[in-house]
């Protein structure tokens, strides 16, 4: 073994991580643009097609995002009028995110979305479910825990 060997890219496990995600979010693209979002904005509805009502840091914790990141995002939401953003009656300084009714309309048009991206080829479902977890236990830093992202 070569000293650099750790150096080459094929012995990363960044680099196909990178690229996968890359080419996965590539696929999102057409989908999403039918629906007019990005691939974060979508991220951001399957929150709130699940939750319905967040606070920003709920948002900001379950999306691994950091606020200044999401906040664009959120904005953004709110002048295509699926969102609502509020000041907490109680700690002002934190947002409650609320989704309205066109942003509910719009969950019907996004199942096709997942669901043509199942039929690609490219894991079988149990594969699909162990590259989750995988992937899970990184972000979690290597902690087996039971995810709700994960389910």
């Amino acid at each position: 073994m070569d000293k650099y060997d750790p150096l080459l890219l094929k012995n990363q496990l960044c680099f196909p991580t990178y690229a996968a995600a890359n080419k996965i979010i590539r696929r999102y693209q057409p989908l999403l643009k039918k629906l007019d979002l990005t691939y974060t904005q979508y991220v951001v509805m399957m929150v709130m097609w699940e939750k319905e009502v967040v606070n920003e840091k709920d948002l900001v914790n379950r999306l691994y995002l950091q606020a200044n990141t999401l906040n664009p995002l959120l904005k953004k939401l709110k002048e295509k009028e699926y969102l609502s953003i509020n000041k907490d009656k109680e700690d002002k300084r934190n947002l409650i995110i609320a989704l309205t009714s066109k942003g509910r309309d719009l969950k019907e048009k996004a199942i096709d979305v997942p669901l043509s991206l199942a039929q690609e080829p490219w894991l079988t479902v149990e594969e699909a479910k162990e590259y989750r977890r995988l992937l899970y236990k990184i972000i979690n830093e290597g902690k087996e825990i039971e995810n709700e992202n994960c389910d």
